[in-house]
């Protein structure tokens, strides 16, 4: 018998240019408040107290009375005047202002609950007050022993969490001008 002739093979179609990908739909929008809150969160988790709660903040203020910033701000708040504290037991007296100072900032914000904190605004008030009269009493007699540069490094811790510190700042300048005076003066003199 021979051999059976190979099946015709069908034609080919015509090209046919797919069907139109339907448009995807956009993933709804998270809202701006839902954001700030979420970064906050990962500035906690990272150890940066008051950076979250500058951005607890900021949802709260886009949306006042985010479940969110109700419930992590107090903690928030207590973990950096703990900080403000640990960092005081550290002779970390520059962190120890500045975390106090942050904690004086946000206790009065509308999502704290004083009631339930176990310092008050005073409290904290107070340890930045004692702390900047003795870095103060400690630079004044540093620069009486003419120790000029321990001096101004205490001025300058004092100015880094309280900037408006008016005696702090005056006596830095006149400090930095005599310790530039100084220098300038032949040696021996």
């Amino acid at each position: 018998m021979p051999p059976a002739a190979p099946a015709a093979m069908p034609p080919a179609a015509p090209a046919t240019t797919p069907p139109a990908a339907a448009p995807t739909a956009k993933p709804p929008a998270i809202p701006a408040a839902d954001k700030l809150f979420a970064e906050g969160m990962t500035a906690l988790q990272e150890g940066g107290h008051e950076r979250a709660l500058e951005l607890f903040s900021a949802a709260w203020k886009e949306q006042p009375g985010h479940a969110g910033v109700a419930r992590e701000f107090d903690g928030a708040l207590l973990a950096l005047k703990k900080s403000g504290d640990a960092a005081y037991a550290q002779k970390k007296w520059g962190d120890a202002g500045k975390r106090w100072m942050g904690t004086l900032r946000f206790i009065t914000h509308p999502a704290a609950n004083g009631r339930n904190y176990p310092f008050t605004r005073s409290e904290v008030r107070a340890k930045v007050d004692n702390l900047t009269a003795a870095l103060t009493e400690k630079a004044l007699t540093e620069y009486r022993r003419e120790e000029v540069p321990a001096a101004i490094a205490d001025w300058k811790t004092i100015l880094s969490y309280d900037p408006g510190h008016e005696e702090a700042a005056r006596s830095l300048q006149t400090a930095t001008k005599q310790l530039e005076t100084l220098k300038k003066m032949p040696p021996g003199r």
